[in-house]
C-alpha cells in the first residue's frame, strides 16, 4: 500500500469530506471523526494518525484546507482589472463562500472560542491573512508583513461573525459591512503613508522607530514571529 505524500492527503480530504455532513450535528468532535472514518472507508489507525486529537484537528485541517483552495481560486481569475480594495474584497468573500454551511462554522468559531484552544483560533485567522496577501501577490518582508496581517486578520475575523448571523439576500449586509471595513484598512494606509512622510516621522523613523528596520518576516509559517537582526 502507498503510503505517501498523495495517498495520506487524499486519505485526509476523504475523511475532511466525510465528516463536514456530521459537524452540524456532533460539532467537531471525535464522533464526527468516527462517522467519518466509517464512511470514508479510511483505515482509523491512519484516521487517528492523521487527526491524533480528533475533532481539534479535523476542524484545524478544513480550516486550512479551505484556505489552500482559496489560494488556488484565485490564482486561476484575472483580477489584474480590479483596484486593490476590490481584489481583497474579492479574496475575504471567497473564504466565506469556501467554508461550507455556516453551520459548521459556528461549530469551528465555538471551539476555538474556547480558552484551551484560543490561541490555534488565533493562529487560524493570522493563516487565512496570511494566504490571502501571498495570493494578492504581497512581497512586503519587513514590519508591513506584519502590519498588513494584523489589519486583515481583524478585517476577516469580524466580517466572519458578521456573516454567520446575516439573512439578508445573497448575504449583501455582509458585503457592505466588508466594503466598509476595507475602507477602514485603507484609510489607516494612507495614516502610515502620510507618516512616513511628514517630518516628524521622518526624524521618528530615522530616530527612536529605526529598530523596526531591524525586523522580518518569518522565512517560513512556521517560524512565526519572526526574527530581527542583530
Amino acid at each position: 500500500m502507498d503510503l505517501g505524500e498523495n495517498s495520506l492527503e487524499a486519505a485526509r480530504e476523504r475523511l475532511l469530506g466525510a465528516a463536514l455532513a456530521h459537524v452540524a450535528f456532533d460539532g467537531w468532535s471525535d464522533r464526527a471523526l468516527a462517522a467519518a472514518i466509517a464512511e470514508s472507508g479510511v483505515a482509523p489507525g491512519l484516521a487517528r494518525a492523521l487527526f491524533p486529537r480528533g475533532g481539534v484537528d479535523l476542524a484545524l485541517a478544513w480550516h486550512r484546507h479551505c484556505d489552500r483552495l482559496m489560494a488556488e481560486a484565485l490564482a486561476a481569475e484575472e483580477m489584474s482589472g480590479l483596484k486593490f480594495r476590490e481584489r481583497v474584497f474579492r479574496a475575504v468573500r471567497l473564504r466565506l463562500e469556501l467554508a461550507g454551511e455556516r453551520e459548521s462554522l459556528r461549530r469551528s468559531s465555538s471551539l476555538f472560542g474556547m480558552p484551551s484552544h484560543l490561541a490555534e483560533g488565533a493562529g487560524l485567522i493570522w493563516g487565512t491573512a496570511d494566504a490571502i496577501w501571498v495570493a494578492l501577490g504581497d512581497t512586503s518582508r519587513d514590519i508591513n508583513w506584519y502590519s498588513k496581517r494584523a489589519t486583515l486578520s481583524a478585517v476577516y475575523a469580524f466580517t466572519l461573525l458578521f456573516w454567520l448571523g446575516d439573512e439578508s439576500e445573497g448575504h449583501a449586509a455582509t458585503s457592505e459591512f466588508l466594503h466598509r471595513r476595507i475602507e477602514n484598512v485603507m484609510q489607516f494606509e494612507k495614516v502610515k503613508a502620510g507618516f512616513r512622510e511628514n517630518p516628524l516621522g521622518k526624524a521618528l523613523l530615522a530616530g527612536p522607530l529605526k529598530i523596526l528596520e531591524r525586523v522580518h518576516a518569518p522565512e517560513r509559517a512556521q517560524d512565526l514571529p519572526g526574527r530581527m537582526t542583530p
